[in-house]
Parts: C-alpha cells; structure tokens; sequence
C-alpha cells in the first residue's frame, strides 16, 4: 500500500456553531511553488515569496527561549519562522525578512517535560484500534476506545484528552476523533504525522502523494 509507512516526523481547539473560528488559524501559512517554499495568507495571496526548500510556521523555537545568548532568545517567540535556503536556516519576521541565522553555540536546551500519550494505536490480528487503558482485555469490545479496523492509526500530538487520529482504511487516509468519527474523509494519498495540527490547527495532506497543501478541521484547503 503507498504511503502506508509515511507516518512520520518531518521536523486547543475552539468551536463556535459548529463552524472553525479563522482567528485560531495562522495568519500565514506555508505553501510551496514550484519546489520553493513561501507564505500565503487564508485566501491564498502570496506573503512572502517562495525561495526557501524548508518553510515553517509561525511558532515558538524553545531553543532559542532557553539560549544562553540572551541576545537571541527575542528570535525563539512565534513572532518568527524559521525557514533554510541553501542549506542555512533562519529565523524570519512576518513581513519576510531575515532577522536571525541560526548558530549552535546559541541553542539551549527544551525544558518542556514529556508527557505520555493517554491514547495509544493498539494493533489486533494485524488491524489498529485505538485504548487509554493499560491492560486489554481483547477478548470483547469494551476496553477498546476504537475496536481495531483500520490499517494504521497514529494519534497527533496536541490535546492529550481530545486527539487527533490520522486512520488509514482502505488504502486512504483520513482523520478521526476518539469517538471514531470522522473529522477529515478518507479521500487522501497521505496525511503527515507532523506539527502542524499542534502549532496551527491544520493538517498537511496530499491527493497524490506528491503535492502536498494544508486543510482545517471542516477539510476546507489553504
């Protein structure tokens, strides 16, 4: 199956009627062009101009919070991206000038302590559900928060109590809650298990595996 093993690391969440408040969304977004990445706005128009092979959100770097240079640690807030061209990455400001270049000797250390996932894929005769509790009993349905039928599951890293899921079924990726509904369809090729549902409420996803572009809860595309 393509893209079944894409699952990887490359690098809360407010309703009102139902509907994706746009303020919770990042006023810049990452887009590439051919091979080049820039910033675009929420309805598309070209930001910042594509030059980079790396773009990032807007978003703290807790590397340069904690840096020993004090100078610096001003460039670490979500007032900056950080982005790399030509092998050399940078932190830049929104209107997409370089205002930092990154330097080892500056960067501190995460002090951000790591807190297990309460939900966790839980695999049974070669099929992904998905339990919060330590012991299974596999025997029937009921320590099963999602009983196993998917061909992969991997839970997002954001909000412990409500995560996101990317599922896999029938060859095609999708999102679900913890209650196994469906929050994004299973129409995608792929769907990255990276940051960008933590830092910016969107998911990155691809029709072909190839192109990828960013879509919100309600699979509206940016």
């Amino acid at each position: 199956m393509k893209k079944l093993l894409s699952l990887i690391f490359t690098g809360c969440f407010l309703l009102a009627s139902s509907q994706m408040r746009e303020d919770l969304l990042p006023s810049l977004i990452p887009q590439k062009t051919n091979q080049k990445a820039g910033y675009v706005d929420q309805n598309g128009n070209i930001v910042i101009t594509p030059e980079y092979h790396i773009a990032m959100f807007f978003s703290e770097d807790c590397n340069l919070l904690n840096s020993p240079n004090e100078d610096v640690r001003i460039f670490g807030s979500a007032d900056y991206a950080t982005v790399e061209k030509d092998q050399i990455s940078y932190r830049i400001n929104k209107a997409g000038f370089r205002v930092y270049q990154y330097k080892n000797s500056d960067l501190g250390k995460c002090l951000q302590p790591y807190e297990a996932y309460k939900y966790k894929a839980f695999v049974l005769n070669g099929m992904y559900g998905l339990v919060s509790k330590q012991n299974i009993d596999v025997g029937g349905y009921k320590d099963f928060d999602i009983y196993p039928q998917y061909q992969m599951l991997y839970v997002l890293e954001s909000d412990r109590e409500n995560p996101m899921i990317i599922a896999v079924k029938n060859d095609k990726f999708g999102i679900v809650d913890k209650q196994n509904k469906i929050i994004i369809p299973f129409v995608y090729n792929d769907i990255k298990a990276n940051f960008s549902w933590k830092t910016a409420n969107l998911f990155e996803v691809s029709r072909d595996g190839k192109n990828y572009f960013y879509v919100d809860k309600n699979n509206k595309a940016y």
